[in-house]
Parts: C-alpha cells; sequence; structure tokens
C-alpha cells in the first residue's frame, strides 16, 4: 500500500498549461499513479492559435487512464479567473503553464508583469477553493543561475539579478518566483517552487520543445546556438515530473528546490556525442575552440536529494530518448 499523498483524499490534482513539454509528461506519470487528473489549455481563441489554439490534443486524451481520469479545462493566463472551474475541488495543484512571447516582440515588463498576474490569480484561486493544500509552482534554474556573485555552485539561496542579466525569460521567472513565494508567506499557503535547468528527453507533445532543441544543437547542427551550452546544466524530463510528484506530497517540503542532474561542458558533450553516435556529424573541439558564451555556474540538487529523492537518469537517457523522440517524428 502507498504512503498516504495529497491526492488521496479525493485523488484530484491540477496540471496547468497541459500541453507543454513537462506538463503532458507529469499528466502520464500522474494517471499511471492513478490520480483523477484536469489539466488547462489555451482557448481555441486564443491569439497565438497558430502555435496552441487550434491543437490536438489526442496526445492527452489517448493517454493511459486518460478517458476516465484527464479532464480539460481551457483557461487562460491573461484571465486568471478563468482558471477557477478548473482548480475547485482539486487538492493538489501543479502551475507549470508560463506565457510565451512567440513573436520576441513583447517589451520585458510586459512578459514579466504578465508572468505575475497570471499565476498570483492562480494563487488567489487556489486559496478560494478551500481544498487546495499544496502548490507546486515550476520555475527554472534561470532564477537561480545568474547571481553575479561570482561563486561555483549554486543552491536555492541564490537568486538571478534581473538587472545585471537582461533576458526576458529569465526576468519573468525570477520575479515570478519572488511574487508567489510572498504571496504564499503573507496568504498561510502551502507553496513549493521548483527550479529545473535545461529539461531533456523524449516528449509527448507534437512540437519539439525548445530545451530538447537546445540540448541537441550539436547533433542538428545549429552553430548559432552551440554558445548557449558553454557548460550546461541538464535532468531527464521523467526524473523533472517525479520530482513535482515527490515534492506535492512530501509533508516537510518546503521552499525552493533546485532539480539538475547532471553538468557538462561544451567539450565534454563533443566528445560524449561523437562516441555515442557515430553516425552523426558531431563539431570537434577544434570546431569548438572559438565559440563564446557564458559558462554558468553549477547546480546544487542536495536539498532534493536529502529529502530522499533520487535521480534515475543520466545523459545516456536524456539524448538517446531524445534522439527516439526525433527519430519517431522523421525529424532525424
Amino acid at each position: 500500500m502507498r504512503e498516504k499523498e495529497i491526492g488521496d483524499d479525493n485523488g484530484v490534482v491540477l496540471v496547468t498549461g497541459g500541453t507543454g513539454f513537462i506538463a503532458s509528461w507529469m499528466i502520464m506519470r500522474l494517471l499511471q499513479r492513478g490520480y483523477t487528473v484536469r489539466t488547462t489549455i489555451r482557448p481555441r481563441s486564443d491569439p497565438v492559435g497558430i502555435r496552441d489554439g487550434n491543437r490536438d490534443v489526442g496526445f492527452l486524451t489517448n493517454l493511459p487512464g486518460a478517458s476516465q481520469n484527464l479532464r480539460i479545462f481551457t483557461a487562460d493566463l491573461n484571465e486568471p479567473d478563468s482558471f477557477e472551474p478548473a482548480i475547485d475541488g482539486c487538492t493538489g495543484v501543479f502551475h507549470v503553464a508560463h506565457p510565451m512571447d512567440w513573436t520576441g516582440e513583447d517589451p520585458e515588463e510586459v512578459v514579466v508583469q504578465r508572468s505575475i498576474r497570471g499565476t498570483l490569480g492562480i494563487l488567489r484561486a487556489c486559496l478560494k477553493s478551500r481544498t487546495v493544500r499544496r502548490v507546486i509552482y515550476t520555475s527554472s534554474a534561470a532564477a537561480v543561475m545568474f547571481s553575479g556573485d561570482g561563486k561555483d555552485m549554486a543552491d536555492e539561496s541564490s537568486w538571478s539579478d534581473v538587472l545585471l542579466f537582461r533576458n526576458s525569460y529569465m526576468a519573468a521567472k525570477t520575479r515570478t518566483e519572488r511574487s508567489a513565494i510572498e504571496f504564499a508567506e503573507e496568504n498561510g499557503l502551502d507553496l513549493v517552487t521548483v527550479n529545473p535547468s535545461i529539461v531533456v528527453g523524449p516528449f509527448l507533445c507534437p512540437s519539439v520543445p525548445s530545451s530538447v532543441q537546445m540540448a541537441m544543437t550539436m547533433i542538428l547542427g545549429n552553430h548559432a546556438q552551440y554558445g548557449i551550452l558553454r557548460r550546461a546544466n541538464m535532468v531527464h524530463v521523467d526524473d523533472i515530473a517525479s520530482a513535482h510528484i515527490f515534492l506535492l506530497n512530501h509533508p516537510d517540503a518546503k521552499g525552493r528546490y533546485i532539480c539538475s542532474s547532471d553538468q557538462v561542458s561544451l567539450e565534454e558533450l563533443s566528445d560524449f556525442l561523437a562516441v555515442k553516435y557515430p553516425n552523426f556529424r558531431i563539431p570537434t573541439r577544434e570546431d569548438l575552440k572559438d565559440v563564446g558564451g557564458h559558462e554558468v555556474c553549477r547546480l546544487s540538487s542536495k536539498k532534493l536529494l536529502s529529502c530522499g529523492f533520487e535521480y534515475k537518469y543520466g545523459l545516456d537517457e536524456m539524448f538517446d530518448d531524445a534522439v527516439r523522440s526525433y527519430r519517431e517524428r522523421g525529424l532525424l
């Protein structure tokens, strides 16, 4: 008999942004564990419908157990009240959705405020429900790594400096996580945040996740992105999904948790991929000698591991699973 979990009182949990990479994987794992799952997707009238509004959600509805235990709601982060029907009656909420600036034309402050407004609206709905016992917010290692303090290793005490490093995604994740934590403390809401590094592995969603595309850049020959991987922290998507569920149910979980299992330099990744995939044209160390980019600090998962969580996957599985997903879609 498994240990009593937050979802066990009535077995209902919500995953926001269900068509996304991490969220869809979490839905699959939650269904496998017997949860009744709700998820939200953007309405079809969403102005970014070319990317998401008119999508086929069959990859979710066809998951084992979905016909009985998955219910899909429409909700829009620009209208936080729209999440209330999906949240009402849930005991656990995974807030994974993040508003994306598909065009890259929105000013940073617009992107940040959209993220904060949507997240705080969801947290208010969780309080209003009187049934939600814990919220897990998916932040990012981008909210940790860019503190500018010169440390080689970052832990949960580290916060990115949004004035020193100008990037709208990093600013949105950092300021939204800070705002969410402050709101939760002021209102007595049980909130845990997760800070994943670059998430790699197989994907259920039809489009290639940006993090997987980033990790695969040397296999794909995307020279312009090599610098992003000067020194990269990575984690398998299944480990991320498991960490979220683990933290939902851990009785002593509190605060922030970095989730990152491996770090590799661009040169080390080149050596690794060249041996593993000899049929691909992987750039050599000599090819990479002039690649610039920011060498990010290492990430410590000590806090998560000390709770009893264990990573199941390493670089081998991350890339084997990602390559398989690419091949299944005819992309390699």
